[in-house]
């Protein structure tokens, strides 16, 4: 029967944007969308929350076993295979449904440095250099490409595109920071550091995003408006 079994088939469910949070809960400890899985890694998930938590968890430990083992942080990719390789069982076991999560994972090694790996429901996996996952993905994606200059991308202008990419794609008419988490990956003083943007942080970058599209939007018409009196 399992040689019949269509492993290109999986359960997913495409939610990805961050619900509203209570006003009492802590934004310093609250996080539901994005996981620190060690000291050099993270990842942000799409799909049944449940099942990211199982993931999320088996991420922690297969890297804290390397970590015990050889005494040394487990390889980015390495990590990302494991995990893929239980996913991927998990589509051919009888009786049991695969994983509804797809999962972004960034970090960094003494390898290849900085990194950004996506897998989907499926145990598939692959490198990027920037991508998206969950509702309305595939415009997302095209916007990257447009909007992505290799070697030119500060973290400034990265997250200022990410901005703009979400507001472009989520389906809310107006984006606000409860709707939105951000997180950032950088290394300072020989060491990661990851850290979740807070929420004045993200207003801010809103804010800076909606007047430079106002700006442009009057930019436009002015334009617009000279070659018409032409």
């Amino acid at each position: 029967m399992s040689r019949r079994y269509d492993s290109r088939t999986t359960i997913f469910s495409p939610e990805a944007e961050r619900r509203n949070i209570h006003k009492l809960l802590d934004e310093v400890f609250f996080s539901e969308k994005i996981y620190k899985l060690n000291e050099d890694m993270a990842c942000s998930v799409a799909g049944i929350t449940s099942d990211a938590n199982v993931l999320t968890n088996e991420l922690r430990l297969i890297a804290q076993r390397y970590l015990l083992q050889y005494q040394e942080p487990i390889p980015c990719e390495q990590l990302v295979t494991a995990l893929c390789d239980i996913k991927q069982a998990y589509t051919q076991f009888g009786g049991k449904r695969p994983f509804g999560v797809s999962l972004l994972y960034i970090g960094w090694d003494k390898h290849y440095g900085f990194q950004l790996y996506q897998s989907d429901p499926s145990g598939n996996y692959g490198g990027w250099k920037a991508t998206c996952i969950g509702n309305n993905s595939a415009a997302a994606v095209s916007m990257l490409k447009q909007d992505y200059k290799e070697g030119e991308m500060t973290l400034k202008s990265a997250l200022a595109l990410a901005v703009k990419v979400l507001n472009k794609t989520m389906d809310v008419s107006k984006l606000s920071a409860e709707k939105v988490e951000i997180a950032t990956l950088t290394r300072e003083n020989g060491k990661t550091v990851i850290r979740v943007l807070k929420q004045k942080e993200v207003e801010q970058l809103i804010k800076k995003h909606e007047e430079e599209e106002a700006k442009a939007e009057r930019e436009k018409k002015e334009k617009e408006q000279k070659e018409k009196d032409k």
